[in-house]
């Protein structure tokens, strides 16, 4: 069963996405759906009230910062090459710094040029790609495809989800079924943590980046800000990848340290609120997934399935942490462990 579940994610990958979202939508809007029920909305209403309002607050957003990051791409292209060679003079500066630290030893010129030479070429890269990725026709097909399949599969599985999680109950079994409910309840508890507090986080550190940098002055500070955020839900690695790109962009257009330093203290603050405020005040101890299970889960998916494997990537991490743990305290009261060998005279 496992090895058909994995060939038929391989042979259907291709349009498999829109109903993964629609189920991970589904299964993020059940306990508003739940309680709208309790009060006596029913669950067809409720379930289309969600989804409306999640796709209309979606495509709000979309037309509000879509024209806006169109233009900073626009601003990015323009002012590519004084980044270039603004930074190139940086580093060449930096660099005859080191080669006098470094006296009598020297650093040959070819380095140099080839230090100064990749620093364009990643600037280039990095507007290219972004062009690429927002104005890019098969993005705005993506976007299509989700904007119709998505909202209509979501809505079914959310309004026809407690009947869905009754029937897979019945097809436990029996003897197994108490167990499997409780491992089914622990995947729940880690994954719904750990999903609250990466939304909560991304879109507070997405507002903070994006208005903090804009305000400092940083010209591409609204795109790098919102992506930055976005990109913390891959611990550490998206919000280093942000501050290093804020302050690469800081040394083309400042040419200052002051300008650089303020942009650092930007993301320094960033990461002291989400990991002494956000986290610890919102969830506390209740996230189970270590980050670097985590990091490794997403780049896996993605390598695997591409976008497909990182919406699956977290929700398997927490189905595998989960069991692990219970193979674990069922290893520590076995025999196995408990029982030491016996040793022959």
């Amino acid at each position: 069963m496992l090895a058909a579940l994995i060939l038929a994610l391989w042979f259907f990958s291709g349009i498999l996405t829109p109903f993964v979202l629609a189920v991970c939508i589904a299964y993020f809007l059940d306990p508003v759906a739940a309680r709208l029920a309790r009060i006596g909305v029913p669950r067809w209403l409720g379930a289309g009230l969600l989804v409306a309002g999640l796709m209309t607050f979606a495509l709000i957003c979309l037309l509000l910062l879509y024209p806006l990051l169109i233009s900073q791409i626009g601003v990015l292209l323009a002012r590519l090459p004084v980044y270039v060679t603004t930074i190139g003079a940086r580093v060449q500066e930096a660099l005859a710094a080191l080669e006098q630290a470094m006296q009598p030893m020297m650093l040959d010129p070819r380095l140099t040029d080839l230090a100064v030479s990749q620093v364009g070429s990643i600037l280039v890269w990095l507007g290219t790609s972004a062009t690429r990725l927002i104005g890019g026709g098969y993005a705005l097909f993506n976007v299509f495809t989700f904007a119709v399949v998505t909202p209509v599969v979501a809505f079914y599985l959310l309004r026809d989800w407690p009947r869905l999680i009754g029937r897979l109950e019945t097809w436990l079994p029996r003897r197994n079924a108490a167990v499997l409910r409780q491992l089914a309840h622990d995947t729940d508890r880690v994954l719904s943590a750990w999903l609250r507090g990466q939304l909560i986080c991304c879109g507070l550190l997405a507002v903070y980046y994006a208005l903090v940098l804009s305000a400092v002055g940083l010209e591409l500070g609204l795109l790098v800000g919102l992506l930055a955020g976005i990109f913390t839900f891959i611990p550490y690695v998206g919000s280093l990848t942000g501050m290093a790109t804020a302050i690469l962009l800081a040394v083309g257009q400042f040419g200052s340290l002051r300008g650089v330093a303020m942009v650092a203290g930007v993301f320094l603050i960033g990461q002291i609120v989400e990991g002494y405020i956000i986290y610890p005040r919102l969830l506390g101890d209740r996230v189970e997934l270590h980050a670097v299970w985590v990091i490794f889960a997403l780049f896996a998916g993605g390598v695997a399935f591409g976008f497909l494997g990182v919406l699956l990537a977290v929700p398997i991490a927490a189905a595998i942490g989960v069991l692990a743990r219970y193979w674990l305290r069922r290893y520590l009261e076995s025999p196995l462990y408990l029982d030491p060998p016996r040793t022959g005279a």
